[in-house]
């Protein structure tokens, strides 16, 4: 099984302002408005969903994750120390 991280945004650019900063280069995007990528290790989706929370006024962007097929988890402010506890709890490798 593999996570996914899904972003949204209804503000042309933001994904891809806030992608090619987190990567430090140039992101190519199919949609402007939505991006989505899989992880084999759960663990890496940390990194990302912590800048985006930590620098959530200079981005209209909402962040969404699945651990388990179907089910997706919108991340934010308030739950994003509870999912990263659980990620390690449930993926201590």
């Amino acid at each position: 099984m593999q996570t996914i991280i899904n972003l949204y945004s209804d503000k042309n650019g933001e994904i891809y302002k806030f992608l090619s900063k987190f990567y430090n280069k140039d992101i190519n995007l199919d949609n402007d408005l939505k991006w989505e990528k899989s992880f084999s290790n759960p663990i890496e989706i940390s990194d990302i969903i912590s800048t985006l929370i930590d620098n959530k006024e200079d981005y209209k962007i909402n962040a969404w994750i699945s651990l388990d097929e179907g089910v997706f988890i919108n991340v934010t402010s308030q739950n994003l120390d509870d999912i990263i506890r659980y990620l390690y709890e449930r993926y201590p490798y």
